[in-house]
């Protein structure tokens, strides 16, 4: 299969990208690196993307900002970073690909834990993973020439910990592997409509 691969220098990414590449041809993307670049809050960025990448089996995002911040601090605004990138990025990425995916190609989303483990600051990325997931269970249903939805919500990553871990304790971290053999379900499998949760 092509695969296309949009976030594919992140921690996540770089593992997919590891994983799915053993057995097909993964073409990278992100906002400044790839071998295609792209910014998913721009639809016309997104179909340019598809039009460089050319006919794509598999669309992967592994990509979307959130602000972090404590609820008592967070304004419409703040909310606005998650809405336009992480949620309608990646619902822009189904809503253009959808006409360049194969028939029967897979698109796989990507939310996290956050979706119903909620933390302290989390409540933007709790709100639009949550989006996501619904919106996978919904447009799986709706999808044209038999092409399929899922999304992984993976838990914290453990490469990411140094990072992360003062707002996950007692979260046990997921390898970055294991996580993309979520990735490689979705894209080599049959399911659709499906939350891969990777905990």
């Amino acid at each position: 299969m092509r695969v296309l691969v949009v976030g594919a220098s992140g921690t996540i990414g770089r593992a997919i990208v590891e994983e799915l590449g053993q057995r097909h041809e993964v073409i990278t993307a992100g906002r400044s690196s790839g071998e295609l670049q792209t910014d998913i809050t721009d639809s016309t960025a997104i179909r340019t993307m598809f039009e460089r990448a050319g006919s794509v089996d598999a669309l992967v995002s592994a990509t979307g900002k959130v602000k972090f911040a404590p609820f008592e601090n967070m304004e419409a605004e703040d909310y606005e970073i998650g809405l336009k990138d992480k949620l309608m990025g990646q619902v822009n990425l189904v809503l253009i690909g959808r006409d360049y995916l194969s028939d029967g190609g897979s698109f796989t989303l990507t939310t996290g834990v956050l979706d119903s483990d909620p933390i302290r600051e989390g409540t933007s990325a709790s709100m639009v993973n949550g989006a996501i997931n619904a919106f996978v269970a919904a447009a799986a249903i709706e999808m044209p020439r038999g092409q399929r939805i899922n999304v992984v919500s993976p838990g914290v990553i453990e490469e990411a910990m140094e990072v992360y871990a003062p707002f996950f304790r007692g979260f046990e971290p997921v390898p970055a592997a294991r996580a993309a053999l979520a990735y490689a379900k979705s894209v080599e499998g049959a399911q659709t409509g499906r939350v891969y949760r990777v905990l």
